[in-house]
Parts: structure tokens; sequence; C-alpha cells
């Protein structure tokens, strides 16, 4: 049977601790003294805190967990955006043995309520409130109805100023007794991403995935102590915690925070702190390049940039074709990367693949009708296992998420070269994937069941230059009605996050709709039909 192998997982360098407090605490010992993190809003003066400071408020945050009767898997939520205290607490939880529950920041109350709920959160630390979301406000409504929340923390509040008092009653021996005893092997996190069955999926990783991968990214993406790095990837996907925040403090970098993209204040922080390594999805790039301050700002500093993105193209950035980590294919389910090249790889090398299968990884391409190994050269739909594959979907039978090998079917199709490069030729599922986000066609039709004056709905991912894709519903209204397409998008408002809302809503008849012999229309020429009606209308 064809399988695909990467080197031995020992073979591959740089690789330290494999459970997260164990990395900071031996990446702390190196850089005490460096800046680990520097954070900003408008208005306020630079928070700052070296490597030595991230590890005392990690540890005071993992002491008052203890304090409060967290321990080996207890699940602890933090909702809040990129800023130091979601990096302390990611890492203070992991301390303790509990696992970590991050809660997306674009999602509306219902699905707030579903990830607490599902993940059988415990305790919760949260902002009060973010850009228009009012979290204090909605989660008094809905903690009362989750049973395993013992503890709703608000920053600011006598509560949580309590709760991090009761540190003082956990000594360090305490603490480093639990941490010792944390395995690569335990559960380390749950990650929420969206699924073909509707409601968001949690994800469940061990410390050994995460770890791994921010190891890994600091060879991959050659970040080393002098990298200041900026990123409007948010914490709670994994290629913001191991690609930006993990890689940045495994290699001893700073840490460049901004809670909310904007993009006139994200160009004024590249500037001000000097920003060396900035990540952003290519719609960010746009909105960064279409600012009014965009050709005034010196981003001179950047180094890591490739030459074709907005940022590679500023005037003031010297950008040659020398790094580009876009050679690589990864997914939630595999806390990022599984196949790549490193970022350096001279150009001719690294193009037209995915790069080569990683350390301790295995694939198979599987043929979708008949269920074969197809050997290298032909394709079929994307199987893998390895050492950062998840251990399945919370409250999942493993049956029903992995084969009989261990090897978890990805919906994805490609083949591999005869010289073990992975290359990715499309999706076999119908997710769409839009500005980095995956999104379920189903969870936002579900919602359009309810919708007054729709007869049916289907929503489909159609490809756009910046995007990948962008969320198109196709609609039918009812007789009568005079339903419009901000009609069906203020509906959804409140309902689903604010990357899940259609772009587009088009109407058609009843009878322009393809459909199956059982009444069920057909995904692929539904695109195809909504990408051309589009065409026109432009």
């Amino acid at each position: 049977m064809p399988t695909f192998f990467g080197p031995p997982t020992e073979t591959e360098p740089g690789v330290g601790a494999l459970t997260l407090g164990q990395l900071l605490q031996d990446v702390a010992s190196l850089h005490s003294e460096r800046e680990a993190l520097c954070f900003s809003r408008a208005g306020e003066t630079t928070e700052r805190w070296s490597y030595g400071e991230l590890l005392a408020r990690s540890r005071l945050f993992a002491k008052a967990l203890i304090a409060a009767g967290a321990g080996k898997g207890t699940r602890v939520a933090l909702l809040m955006g990129n800023r130091p205290e979601w990096v302390a607490g990611a890492f203070g939880t992991a301390m303790t043995g509990s696992v970590l529950v991050p809660v997306n920041t674009l999602f509306e109350a219902p699905e707030i309520e579903h990830v607490l709920r599902h993940s059988d959160t415990a305790i919760l630390v949260h902002q009060e409130r973010l850009s228009h979301h009012a979290y204090d406000e909605q989660l008094r409504s809905i903690a009362p109805s989750l049973p395993y929340l013992a503890r709703r923390l608000c920053f600011g509040t006598e509560e949580f100023a309590s709760f991090l008092a009761g540190a003082a009653y956990v000594d360090d021996r305490t603490l480093d007794e639990r941490i010792s005893e944390v395995s690569p092997y335990d559960d380390a996190l749950v990650i929420y991403t969206s699924g073909s069955t509707g409601r968001p999926k949690g994800v469940l990783h061990a410390h050994r995935a995460a770890a791994l991968q921010s190891w890994r990214f600091t060879r991959h993406l050659g970040t080393d102590p002098t990298v200041r790095v900026w990123s409007a990837y948010p914490f709670f996907w994994t290629a913001g915690f191991c690609m930006v925040m993990g890689a940045t403090l495994a290699a001893g970098g700073c840490l460049v925070l901004q809670e909310l993209f904007d993009p006139g204040e994200a160009l004024a922080i590249i500037e001000r702190e000097r920003v060396t390594t900035p990540f952003a999805w290519p719609h960010q790039q746009a909105a960064l390049e279409g600012d009014p301050d965009w050709a005034s700002r010196d981003l001179s500093s950047i180094r890591h940039a490739e030459s074709f993105s907005a940022l590679g193209r500023h005037p003031t950035v010297n950008a040659d074709d020398s790094w580009s980590p876009r050679a690589a294919y990864g997914l939630t389910e595999t806390f990022t990367i599984v196949t790549s090249v490193p970022a350096d790889t001279p150009s001719a090398e690294r193009v037209g693949h995915e790069g080569a299968i990683l350390p301790g990884n295995a694939l198979r391409i599987v043929d979708a009708d008949s269920g074969e190994v197809q050997p290298a050269g032909v394709e079929g739909e994307i199987r893998l296992k390895g050492p950062t594959l998840m251990k399945g979907y919370l409250k999942v039978a493993p049956e029903a998420v992995f084969d009989e090998d261990g090897f978890f079917a990805t919906g994805d199709a490609g083949f591999v070269d005869e010289k073990g490069h992975l290359h990715w030729v499309g999706r076999s599922s119908d997710l769409i994937k839009t500005g980095g986000a995956n999104v379920s066609p189903v969870e936002i039709e579900n919602e359009l069941l309810f919708h007054p004056d729709l007869q049916s709905a289907l929503a489909v991912g159609v490809p756009h230059p910046t995007m990948d894709q962008v969320v198109v519903v196709c609609a039918v209204s009812r007789p009568g009605s005079e339903v419009t397409e901000e009609g069906v998008r203020d509906f959804l408002r409140g309902k689903l996050a604010s990357y899940k809302l259609p772009r587009h809503v088009i109407f058609f008849s009843e009878d322009e709709l393809v459909l199956t012999g059982n009444s069920k229309i057909r995904v692929d020429e539904l695109r195809t039909l909504a990408t051309k009606r589009l065409g026109s209308l432009s």
C-alpha cells in the first residue's frame, strides 16, 4: 500500500521542550532580559514585557488557576484580542495541565455560547468589550445556562483581582511539580473551526502539536532573537498560535501586538516598533495599501516580506524573491503544516508544490470512489497522520474521524510527485475558505432556514483575488416578498461572525437552479452559475 513518509521525527533539528509550559520556561531562562512583547493602543502608553516578566505573569496566572481549583484537564477559555494577557493566560493554563479553549473574538453570542457549552468550559477569562462586542453584557445572560462554568472573570473587576490574589496561596514548588507532570501527549488545547456539519467543531490537540510546530516554524521562517513580529492573525487560530506567537517566542524574538486589526494603526505600529516580520492575509494587506498613510510610512525595517505582496511593494521596503512561506500545506487538525520547505529556499525550488513531507508525517492519496491508495503522480483525496495530528474532534467517536489505519481524511485533493513533494489541487469538500478562515455553508444555510422571505438559500465560495474565496448566498425568494441583499445580511448579523456574512446575495428563480436526482442543488454547478452572474453584474 503506497504511503509517503517524511524523515523520522527524531531527525528534526532545533526542537526543544514539547510541553508549552516548559517551552516558555526554557526560552525565558535564555532571554530573560530581552523584550518578549510590546502592546499599545491609540492614546495609550506602550506596554513592554521582558521574557522574565512574561514568565512571571504566566506563573502568576497558573498559580491563580490552581488556587481556583483548576487541574489537569480543566477547560479554561480565553476571550480577548491579541494582548499580553492572552499570551500569559495561554502559557499559564498550559503550566497547570489545564486545557486552553481559545474563543474566536469574531463570534457572536450564539456561537460563543456553543463553544463554551460544547467544550465544558469551567473557567472563562474575558475582556469587557472588543470592537462592537459587549462581552460582559452578553456573558452575563449566557453564563447561568452553562452547566460546567464555575467562574467567569472579566478584566478590571474586583472578582478578577481576587482571582489573581489567590496566587499568593500557591508556592513555586507546587507549580513546578505541576509543570513537570504535564506530558507532551496530554490534552492542551481545543481549537474551534467550522466544519461541513454546520456548528464549529472542537479540535483537541496535545501539547506536542503546539510546541513542535512552534519550534518548527522558527526554522522554516528563519526567525531569531532579532525579529520583531507583528501579525493580523488572531491567536485563537493555529496559524496565529504557533506560526506567530509560538515561533517568535521560541526564537527569543519580540511580539508586537495589535489587539484588533486596523490598517492605519497597524502601519503606525510597524513603523514605530521597527517590525521586521509582518503577517497579514491578502485582504488585510490590501487594506494597508489602501490606507491614506500608506505612502508616507517608513517600513524599511521589514526584511521578511514576499516581493509580490503589498508590503513587499512598499517604496521603503527592499524585498527580493528570497523569502516566502507559501510552499506549505496544513490544517487546523494538524496544528498547521505537515508539508513545507523553509521560507528561504531558492524560489525555483519552492514553486509549483506545497513542500516536502515534514518529519514524522505520513501521507496517502486515496481514490474517492474506489478507496484505493494511489501511487506517486496520481490525484486523490489527501489523508495523513503524524505527530501534530489532532487527538480527535471533541465528543465525536474516533472511528468517525480516522480510518482503520489511523489516517485522517482531509477532504482536499492532491498528489505526491516523484520527488516527494505534495501538490494540492483543490478542495473536495464544500468548505469556504475566506480571508484565512474556514466557513461552513451549512451553518449559514441553517440560519437562513428561518428567514421569512426566503424559499431556499445555499452558500458557496466564489474565487476572489485577495480573499481566496468570498461567501456568496444563492437564494430563491418567496413569491410576493421584497427581500433584498442587504436585508439577508441584516438577518444574519448578530447570529454569525462578520467573516461568515455573505459578500453577495444573488437571487434566482427556482427553475434556474440545477438539481440532482434527489432534488438537491449541485454545489459545483451553483458555484459556476454564481461566478457567471457576478461577472455579468460587474
